[in-house]
């Protein structure tokens, strides 16, 4: 039962990163690390019951609070699904992570 709730906590992880979702926004990674991907649902069609993402931003963002909004932006791009922004998102955090990036 522990082992529940523990989980429940910590909420999802996506390839060893957190997940958070506010509205249309989707925070992949820490603020405790160097960087943070944000992502944004732009755009949405229904498809029977269910809403799909047919535009979705990306932005790798450094999580420094002194920094302004603009100038915590490192990479952007836009993807035409969910899927497509979250794989760029993965591959991107990693590496930034890693050192890779600037």
């Amino acid at each position: 039962m522990a082992e529940s709730k523990t989980a429940k906590a910590e909420g999802l992880i996506y390839k060893g990163h957190p997940l958070r979702r506010v509205d249309n926004l989707i925070y992949y990674g820490t603020m405790a690390e160097k960087y943070i991907i944000m992502m944004q649902v732009l755009d949405s069609k229904q498809d029977q019951d269910l809403k799909v993402a047919t535009k979705v931003s990306i932005q790798l963002q450094l999580t420094d609070p002194n920094l302004r909004s603009r100038d915590r932006v490192v990479k952007k791009s836009e993807k035409d699904s969910l899927y497509a922004a979250m794989d760029i998102a993965a591959i991107w955090l990693d590496r930034a992570l890693a050192g890779k990036e600037k």
